[in-house]
């Protein structure tokens, strides 16, 4: 099991009963939210600091959900965490907010990658290109520009990828002007923004022979490109990561794979990993991710992930 124990600003506090309670922001000036979890079938621990709770979030008997606030929260706010470059500390910040699908646009058991993201990139001492796919808010892809190298984030949902630029912007690397183009790269921060259908993109990556040393994927269990595309998991993935292998340069660094999807567990994702690089050497390491509560110690499922990278993870 991986776990982010390194955060500041974000913290578990209990989990149980379908629900986790969470910190978002600095231990005086974050909120408390409280949101469903399928993979938290105990009791709750710590019934009584519940009541902190100034959101919750509570599901609909005929799907979706919504949110009620016991006041009126700011409309987004930033959480951040510290990394280190050159022995420099610097933040990597995010914008978060409780949305209608009771995610808060960011996952903080991803921390354990963007450390292992930057220490890959930093200790290859060369110019480092990434292809960062279902690429979300941009956590990854702002890790991996803090740490020097060139993104390509694809997403297929506009609006995403704006609050992706969003974060960029507010870890200070790059402002992107109103004026810059989808698909161009910003300035200061060698990001390329792409919103397209993850796998056409991959398949014209390929075609026009364009290569990457490093390869981050999350892929939903379900969802639909920027043209109606429907993307289903079980099907699509391996397809996916096969082609992926055409775009890696010669001396590829990692190839990371995360996944939330309910039945797919580390093995099965390692296993699809380890037969896509087969014949490139290296090691895939797979492994569940989890947050630790900070009332009780315990450890909550977050999902899980398949690393390869051509030396020991």
């Amino acid at each position: 099991m991986l776990t982010a124990e390194n955060w500041k600003e974000y913290e578990l506090i209990d989990s149980g009963d379908g629900m986790k309670l969470e910190r978002w922001g600095p231990p005086a000036g974050g909120f408390v939210l409280a949101r469903p979890d399928p993979q938290a079938l105990w009791p709750k621990e710590r019934p009584e600091v519940w009541n902190a709770a100034v959101g919750v979030y509570t599901r609909s008997a005929t799907g979706g959900g919504s949110w009620k606030f016991k006041k009126k929260l700011p409309e987004r706010w930033m959480v951040s965490y510290q990394t280190v470059r050159d022995g420099v500390s610097h933040s990597l910040n995010f914008l978060v907010r409780p949305t209608d699908f009771k995610h808060t646009g960011l996952f903080p058991e991803q921390a354990v990658n963007w450390e292992w993201l930057q220490e890959n990139i930093r200790s290859a001492k060369r110019e480092i290109s990434v292809l960062n796919l279902f690429a979300y808010t941009g956590a990854a892809t702002v890790a991996c520009a803090v740490a020097g190298a060139k993104v390509t984030h694809v997403d297929a949902s506009k609006g995403i990828v704006t609050w992706a630029k969003e974060n960029l912007e507010a870890s200070k690397l790059g402002a992107p002007s109103a004026k810059q183009a989808v698909g161009a790269p910003s300035s200061q921060s060698n990001v390329r923004w792409i919103v397209d259908d993850v796998f056409k993109f991959v398949e014209r990556e390929a075609k026009r022979g364009v290569k990457y040393d490093g390869i981050i994927m999350d892929p939903p269990s379900y969802g639909r490109g920027t043209k109606g595309e429907t993307w289903k998991i079980e099907k699509m993935l391996w397809p996916l990561v096969k082609e992926c292998v055409s775009v890696l340069s010669e001396k590829p660094l990692f190839f990371l794979i995360n996944s939330y999807t309910a039945g797919l567990s580390a093995t099965v994702v390692g296993n699809l990993l380890e037969s896509a690089m087969r014949g490139k050497g290296g090691m895939v390491y797979a492994e569940e991710l989890g947050l630790r509560s900070s009332a009780t110690g315990r450890i909550l499922p977050a999902g899980v992930c398949a690393r390869w990278s051509p030396k020991s993870s």
